[in-house]
């Protein structure tokens, strides 16, 4: 997992460990603070980063969505749900980058 992980945040966590670990501790605060399971909390966080046009975030949260058994098809619908609340253009960007993290089809 951490080949995805972008320099920025591997150099932030280095140089700002106390930090980073403060931010780990309230993921897991939130995380747990409510009903919805890791499969809702996961396509949730993704259709907050599409919505937000993070790009970096959309692929990181697809990553994971896909490590807990969130579909491809499921994963491209968070995507396609943001043309009538984002914009085509976003949901065209955030489908290209959800995209980008699925497993090579033979």
């Amino acid at each position: 997992m951490n080949d995805h992980l972008p320099d920025i945040y591997r150099s932030f966590r280095d140089v700002y460990p106390k930090v980073a670990a403060a931010q780990d501790e309230l993921a897991r605060t939130v995380s747990s603070a409510g009903p919805l399971d890791d499969r809702s909390q996961r396509l949730a966080k993704l259709g907050i980063a599409v919505g937000a046009l993070a790009e970096g975030a959309v692929r990181s949260n697809a990553r994971k969505a896909l490590e807990v058994g969130i579909t491809e098809q499921e994963i491209e619908q968070v995507a396609l749900l943001a043309i009538s609340t984002r914009g085509f253009p976003a949901a065209a960007a955030a489908l290209g980058w959800v995209r980008e993290v699925f497993p090579a089809r033979p």
